[in-house]
């Protein structure tokens, strides 16, 4: 579980750092594809079992984790690209908790209690002052596409958690809901794939599709069979924690004031959703609640 969350936290440094200039849509696309195809194999030398994937119980939220994971990708891809890799993370994954504890409440009625609604204003919070007029150094539109990106999480973790109830391969699983998202946004990948096929690039997404996506899922997925969801949600704090390092010390990224507030502010509402807990972890025989992944997390 911490190996897959250092490895998703990559995601945006190497973006940042390769600095290949490519359309981050088309990146976005390119790499969920590459994940995919690298699990789809995996399922296939496994013979996994597809046809559970195809039942009416299973492929509407299948198809829903797979939208929001292609929006995700995209949404996030160009969050990094117009403000940094840290600042992008921090506010994917600060939002995240909120939207996935509304979502939960429209879809399962799940109960909401005093952590979630303190993690979800201070995420509010964080926001408002990361938009606020003044705060010069950080692009609107690159905040607000990474707000779409932890709504679009939020949604993915509702639907993903629904698939858990079900008897599905989660190598299959992971790869559908992948390439399904990646080709979402193929029309961009195809307009842009010349730009895709030089050195830099290929090394690029060689990291990102095979290293930071099939491998990083696979370690999620055995994970989560391992530890409770509460531990998951813990662990997966590293992600924006090495991202944030990684852009901050490595990549030289800097923050205003007031954005540097803002983004401790959506790290602190994500500390207090994954870290307090107002009921004891699950039962072994009770669902996990996926807090990424599965079938496949979008980040």
């Amino acid at each position: 579980m911490l190996a897959a969350a250092v490895l998703w936290g990559t995601v945006g440094p190497v973006q940042v750092w390769a600095d290949t200039g490519d359309d981050p849509v088309a990146l976005g696309s390119a790499r969920i594809l590459i994940g995919g195809l690298a699990l789809a194999l995996l399922a296939v030398v496994s013979r996994a079992r597809l046809r559970p994937l195809l039942t009416p119980k299973v492929w509407p939220w299948l198809l829903l984790a797979a939208v929001a994971t292609g929006i995700y990708q995209a949404g996030f891809m160009f969050s990094v690209e117009r403000t940094g890799a840290a600042l992008a993370t921090a506010v994917a994954l600060g939002v995240a908790p909120a939207a996935t504890g509304l979502f939960a409440r429209l879809v399962d009625r799940d109960s909401l209690g005093l952590p979630w609604l303190l993690g979800t204003l201070a995420a509010v919070a964080g926001c408002v002052l990361l938009l606020a007029p003044g705060t010069s150094r950080v692009d609107a539109a690159g905040i607000s596409f990474g707000i779409v990106s932890g709504i679009c999480y939020g949604i993915y973790t509702v639907a993903a958690k629904r698939l858990t109830t079900h008897q599905v391969s989660m190598p299959a699983a992971v790869a559908v809901t992948l390439i399904v998202g990646g080709l979402i946004f193929s029309p961009v990948l195809v307009g842009n794939f010349g730009d895709l096929v030089d050195p830099g690039s290929v090394a690029l997404l060689l990291w990102l599709g095979l290293i930071a996506t099939a491998a990083a899922y696979m370690l999620f997925v055995v994970g989560l069979d391992r530890v409770s969801a509460s531990t998951a949600g813990t662990l997966s704090l590293a992600e924006p924690l090495v991202a944030a390092v990684l852009g901050l010390l490595v990549l030289g990224e800097a923050l205003t004031v007031v954005s540097g507030l803002g983004m401790a502010l959506l790290l602190s509402g994500l500390v207090i959703v994954s870290v307090v807990r107002t009921k004891p972890a699950p039962a072994p025989d009770e669902p996990l609640r996926m807090p990424r992944s599965a079938p496949a997390r979008p980040h």
